[in-house]
């Protein structure tokens, strides 16, 4: 009777053990997929701060930030900046990684200008971009790719239109917009660095 119940017992308790592994091994794999696909961004062609044309097929299947800034800015874009430098910093040496910043006023941030930026920054142009081009270019890539704007706001004359966003979109190898994060929140910015980590990895 004893070895029948303990018997019993043994098998009650390797389902429980059977039912523990499998919903770890759920949860685990949901994990793995949780972030969702929001877009996908279109083609686009800038000039880099080493002066050479760049578009989206030079960024060759690499995670990566995309943002939106200005050299004078002496608000939001310091305090977001400190923020990707540390970004850039820990994915430095990542050969698929990648941050492309993009200036909402080309016409002050010229070449010479973002390049200046990018040294004060520490920036190599191999894992981080710094890029400028046709306002009106670059405002649609905001808007309609990285979701970084109300599109609605392109009907607006773009000589009256100044783009000044703290947030940054993270991008998959497939070009697919994957997250939107609070630049200036460190929780987000957690957050964002966590998931660069789950791209990088898929």
């Amino acid at each position: 009777m004893m070895n029948k119940k303990l018997i019993q017992y043994l098998a009650f308790f390797g389902l429980l053990l059977a039912l523990f592994y499998g919903g770890m091994v759920y949860f685990t794999d949901f994990e793995k997929v949780k972030l969702p696909v929001i877009n996908t961004v279109q083609p686009f062609s800038f000039t880099r701060h080493d002066g050479n044309q760049v578009s989206q097929t030079d960024i060759n299947n690499r995670v990566y930030v995309a943002e939106y800034f200005f050299t004078t800015c002496k608000g939001i874009c310091p305090k977001m900046n400190k923020n990707m430098k540390a970004i850039y910093e820990q994915f430095k040496s990542e050969p698929q990684f990648l941050i492309v910043s993009h200036t909402v006023n080309p016409e002050t941030d010229s070449i010479p200008v973002l390049k200046h930026y990018a040294d004060s920054l520490g920036a190599q142009t191999n894992n981080w971009w710094f890029v400028t081009g046709p306002k009106e270019s670059l405002y649609k890539t905001a808007r309609e790719s990285y979701l970084l704007d109300d599109p609605k706001n392109s009907s607006i004359n773009i000589k009256e239109q100044f783009l000044h966003t703290q947030f940054f979109t993270l991008v998959d190898r497939q070009g697919r917009v994957r997250g939107i994060y609070d630049g200036i929140k460190k929780d987000e910015v957690a957050q964002l660095v966590n998931d660069i980590k789950e791209l990088l990895a898929e």
